[in-house]
């Protein structure tokens, strides 16, 4: 990368001296894109972004900002936009004046205000809207003026801290490609916090997941998905079937792995491992073939695995089969609608398969056995 607009040295965090909150991250932020830092709750995600904000301080590192330090710059000089969970709106006040406080504070002339809160009210479609409170907008609504007050001051970059949470399924998937859309017209950098899998799918141009205060893995969204680099990443992104199993054989990157019951599967390793390595498998539902027990199954799958149907569920653009098998109960298989009718009876017999490629093996924590 040549020109970073960010970059975390050798982060660390810790509040009582002991625990690491963040440890080590050591992280670039491209200038234009949107890098979504995801990751469950106290992954150390929203610690990364408050130190970047100027919210809290790192105990270990530095963060640089256009290559300059950022440790004793007040947040209100470091010239980034941000919008909160909670938005963050004065409810005193209209939504021009929510919009044009960033600028009455760095002492902008009042009618170059008015001018910057007309455009910027344009640009996030509520033209009309300066003269209401916060109070009579709606959450969607609220969420654009947040995001119109971190813009309105042209930052060289936005932070945004789980801006959707608060918002219903529907009006979240909207305000998802809206923001995506914006920051596409714009060419704002944008970091965004969210705990929300899809939602990061969705917005990203690269994905850092973190896990106990490390970045697991740094990647585009398609990269995340269909190559993780460790179980945490395979299970954190997507739905996802797991086998314990150890390694019999390798060839290159492919492998062959005995699991439960016996059986033997072909895969993929996300590493190189010796035989005998003990792994974690992990299976896509929607990469799996399934069919009634001797079933012509497409010759690009590997071995099959034998089972039984237990539950098929309609869910409108596809159905999810439950499928019983040695050591798994809870086996699931995604497959589109319009191939719902081929699916065998509950209870009966079935057989599985997919592509080796679209298998993944994980070194375990124990990994000889």
């Amino acid at each position: 990368m040549a020109d970073p607009i960010v970059r975390f040295v050798g982060i660390g965090k810790t509040y009582d001296g002991v625990t690491q909150v963040i440890d080590g991250l050591d992280l670039d932020v491209e200038r234009g894109e949107f890098l979504t830092l995801l990751g469950p709750s106290g992954s150390g995600k929203t610690t990364s972004l408050m130190m970047l904000a100027g919210f809290e301080t790192p105990t270990a590192g530095e963060i640089l900002l256009e290559g300059k330090p950022l440790s004793r710059l007040p947040p209100h000089k470091r010239h980034i936009g941000m919008v909160f969970q909670n938005y963050a709106l004065f409810p005193h006040m209209t939504v021009a004046e929510n919009i044009g406080f960033p600028l009455s504070v760095r002492g902008i002339a009042r009618h170059e205000i008015a001018e910057r809160v007309v455009r910027v009210l344009d640009m996030v479609q509520l033209t009309g809207f300066g003269g209401r409170r916060p109070a009579q907008l709606s959450g969607g609504q609220q969420q654009r003026i947040a995001v119109a007050r971190a813009l309105v001051f042209e930052p060289k970059l936005v932070l945004m801290d789980e801006p959707l949470g608060a918002l219903d399924k529907q009006l979240r998937e909207q305000m998802q490609l809206e923001i995506r859309r914006l920051h596409e017209r714009l060419g704002v950098t944008m970091v965004y916090v969210t705990h929300d899998q899809a939602e990061a799918l969705t917005m990203s141009d690269r994905i850092a997941v973190f896990h106990r205060g490390r970045i697991q893995q740094l990647a585009t969204p398609a990269q995340l998905y269909e190559t993780p680099v460790n179980a945490f990443v395979a299970r954190f992104i997507g739905e996802n079937n797991r086998f314990e199993g150890a390694v019999q054989s390798v060839a290159g990157s492919r492998c062959s792995i005995r699991i439960a019951g016996d059986a033997c599967i072909e895969g993929s390793l996300a590493t190189p491992l010796p035989v005998g390595a003990r792994v974690t498998v992990s299976v896509r539902p929607e990469r799996v073939q399934i069919g009634a027990s001797g079933h012509t199954i497409p010759a690009a799958a590997g071995r099959r695995l034998a089972g039984t149907l237990r539950e098929v569920i309609y869910l409108g653009d596809h159905v999810r089969a439950r499928v019983a098998l040695p050591g798994n109960d809870d086996f699931t298989v995604k497959r589109p609608i319009d191939e719902s009718h081929k699916l065998p009876a509950i209870g009966e017999a079935v057989e599985l398969a997919w592509a080796p490629e679209h298998c993944r093996a994980f070194a375990r924590e124990d990994e000889v056995l």
